[in-house]
């Protein structure tokens, strides 16, 4: 038994036997020759033959009402898939779960005079329940992202209701050659929803009992009730686990710590992150600041990750997920709390070394910078009030401190944009102006919002920090300034100045050039009983603020000489010969990023 070469068969082959779908209705063609030859030959499928597709279509209706399982249909190219509609749209209509495998050539060939070739993407339009087109895949990345798709689909067969999905597969040429003794292991995607099986739900009980390393991330959210914040930390005492989460989480529980430096990719070393590689990753919520996202991704594969997802979408952020949790992060920590066995203890071991790793990061005295404007404020905002980040810069550095408690804090970092973070915060502030309202921002983010402040609702209880350091201090941070050049349009070197802006519409202006100007003004700042919204403009200088971090980092991260070699060579091939041919020969030669 002998199946194609070609991946994306394999994958899809591999997917239906992971989910028990034996059923194939196979009509001829030749860009469907990888898929029905491979299909035919292996004994797991049964398989009907039916030349035209409509009827194909039909028939496979007709099956899968009787055996009350999803049935697979496959077709060449062209005209071949548009026969399916009539049966494809009656499936729809009667909820009938069937899986349209349709061929499909390159899409760079689309429109270019190819052989049996039409715009096969989304054919089926809103008469399918999920539609996906695969890559061509040339590289692990294709890879990984058309295995993604394939679950996405099949999990769509059955999910709060029935009906058709649809795969289209595009192949780079025709292919009739069957060299692969054995399919690929296919990690398979599993939802659990509220009505799932009690013993469903009771396996994953029993795999985070015996999971020594259980590392729940907690995304963005502007709200997090107690009930559910008391459901984490009772999470926390009774599995082996640790909670990380930044400002944005707004989660002030037991078992928490800060990742927000200790994992950041310019902190951590590869080395020294194995160190704390969980077994298992929950994750629930929005936007993942820290730098653990990247680190995690780098080691797809070596974890399972569980999504706990409301709507039960699908989103593979560390190319490592195995299992969707449809359901609230309230009910999801509520329900392990209280259906796993008392004999289950915590041995804290986990939570400690991670803990003690983020102890372990060195706060100095700042020099004159951003950092030290900002610190000066955020660790003095009162208990109760609001804070907004604009991002990049602002939420990193804050992360870098102890705010207060019960300080709720939001970012736009669903798009990680410039342009709403002024108005969005004045919208927060406007909401109740009992609440001290604070908002820490980059001189590019305020100059882009800045029609905002002239807003006749804008009350006294609006402080504004605005750390005008001439510029997109990101750019020089994350490496993409080069030289004096980059200052003009990348990095958009300036010289403007908010006062006049800022006095013309109401505001209370202050200013800081140096530590003693900024340590006099600051008091007036931190003011709640102002009597006007207030503009605090510190000036500083994007590059040295920039440096100003790595010189923090460099205190106290773990040094690795080895992996800091590897990583100048990278730099200095990628800046030779440029990125894109070192990732080409790299891949060419098997060696991973």
């Amino acid at each position: 038994m002998m199946y194609t070469e070609i991946k994306s068969y394999q994958i899809i082959i591999q997917s239906l036997k992971n989910r028990g779908i034996r059923h194939c209705v196979l009509s001829a063609g030749s860009r469907n020759v990888p898929f029905v030859h491979s299909v035919e030959e292996d004994p797991f499928f049964t398989c009907y033959s039916f030349t035209d597709e409509r009827s194909a279509g039909y028939f496979a209706l007709g099956l899968s009402q009787r055996i009350q399982e999803p049935v697979v249909i496959s077709c060449t190219s062209a005209t071949a898939t548009c026969n399916y509609w009539p049966p494809v749209a009656e499936a729809f209509y009667q909820h009938v779960p069937l899986i349209v495998l349709t061929g499909d050539r390159d899409y760079e060939m689309l429109g270019q005079l190819e052989d049996q070739m039409i715009d096969q993407v989304d054919m089926y339009d809103r008469h399918v329940r999920k539609s996906v087109n695969l890559p061509v895949i040339r590289d692990n990345d294709d890879y990984i992202y058309c295995r993604r798709l394939v679950n996405e689909a099949l999990l769509e067969l059955d999910h709060n209701g029935t009906g058709p999905v649809h795969i289209n597969v595009p192949l780079k040429q025709y292919n009739h050659a069957f060299t692969v003794k054995e399919l690929p292991a296919v990690p398979q995607i599993e939802r659990l929803q509220l009505s799932s099986p009690e013993e469903v739900w009771q396996k994953k009980i029993d795999a985070l009992a015996h999971a020594k390393r259980i590392l729940v991330i907690g995304g963005q959210e502007s709200f997090i009730s107690e009930a559910q914040q008391k459901a984490m930390a009772e999470f926390f005492h009774r599995f082996n686990s640790a909670i990380a989460v930044d400002y944005m989480s707004n989660v002030e529980c037991e078992g928490t710590f800060n990742p927000s430096v200790c994992m950041d990719t310019r902190y951590v070393t590869g080395k020294k992150f194995k160190d704390y590689i969980p077994d298992i990753v929950i994750t629930y919520g929005g936007n993942i600041f820290s730098g653990i996202k990247d680190m995690l991704l780098h080691n797809h594969g070596r974890f399972e990750h569980w999504l706990i997802k409301e709507n039960g979408e699908v989103c593979d952020v560390f190319k490592s997920l195995t299992t969707i949790f449809e359901c609230t992060p309230e009910h999801f920590f509520t329900y392990f709390d209280e259906h796993v066995s008392d004999n289950i203890k915590n041995d804290g071991l986990y939570y400690q070394s991670l803990k003690q790793y983020e102890q372990s990061v060195t706060i100095p005295e700042f020099a004159w910078s951003n950092i030290y404007a900002i610190q000066q404020v955020v660790t003095r905002i009162p208990s109760g009030s609001l804070l907004h980040l604009s991002i990049n810069g602002s939420i990193r550095i804050t992360n870098f401190f102890k705010l207060q408690p019960k300080v709720n804090v939001y970012a736009n970092i669903g798009t990680h944009g410039i342009d709403g973070c002024l108005p969005s915060f004045l919208g927060q502030a406007v909401a109740d102006e009992a609440i001290p309202s604070f908002l820490v921002i980059g001189d590019l983010s305020f100059f882009y919002g800045m029609n905002a402040l002239r807003s006749r609702h804008i009350g006294h209880n609006v402080h504004i920090l605005l750390l005008n350091n001439h510029g997109g201090e990101e750019f020089y941070y994350n490496g993409m300034w080069q030289n004096e050049a980059s200052d003009l349009h990348t990095a958009a070197r300036h010289h403007a100045v908010a006062e006049g802006w800022a006095r013309s519409c109401g505001f209370t202006y202050l200013s800081a050039y140096d530590k003693a100007s900024y340590d006099e003004a600051v008091k007036q700042f931190m003011n709640m009983a102002a009597d006007k919204p207030m503009l605090f403009e510190v000036f500083t200088e994007m590059s040295t603020d920039s440096q100003t971090i790595f010189d923090f980092y460099n205190l106290s991260r773990p040094h690795d000489a080895v992996a800091e070699a590897k990583m100048k060579s990278k730099d200095f091939i990628k800046n030779t010969i440029g990125k894109e041919r070192a990732l080409k020969i790299a891949r060419t030669l098997g060696i991973k990023r």
